[in-house]
């Protein structure tokens, strides 16, 4: 057995995880009231970033899936095609990579993307990683 793998997720994977299992529009429903309780955004975040954790998690114990920050995600950022796609997979190449969660107003829905430079940094750019077990 060698090593665990540590990467970005894809933007597929991301989704998937910040879903949890849902068809909502945000991973405890449809109804934006309640992203107080799950999120940080600009009207709630006080200038600052949060430690992970201080709102509820998704229905599968993730934290900060709805704001606090945009997260890096391993795909080159593309238009979505208009045809449905199962596990779609991002361009080979491209200039910019998809982010995906935000932090700047109550948009924070689960399918909600913006795209960035490999390059690109800054205080509301951050990351979480996924994990492959040993083979």
């Amino acid at each position: 057995m060698g090593p665990e793998t540590y990467r970005l997720p894809t933007e597929a994977e991301w989704e998937y995880a910040c879903r949890a299992g849902t068809t909502t529009r945000y991973s405890f429903g449809d109804d934006e009231s309640l992203l107080d309780e799950y999120a940080w955004y600009e009207e709630n975040r006080e200038g600052i970033h949060h430690p992970v954790g201080e709102k509820k998690p998704n229905p599968w114990g993730l934290y900060d899936m709805h704001g606090n920050v945009w997260e890096w995600c391993s795909d080159w950022y593309e238009l979505y095609s208009s045809e449905p796609v199962v596990d779609p997979q991002g361009p080979e190449t491209g200039p910019a990579r998809v982010l995906r969660s935000g932090y700047k107003d109550r948009n924070l829905h689960c399918a909600i993307r913006y795209f960035e430079r490999p390059t690109g940094k800054g205080v509301n750019i951050g990351f979480r990683v996924v994990i492959e077990p040993k083979k």
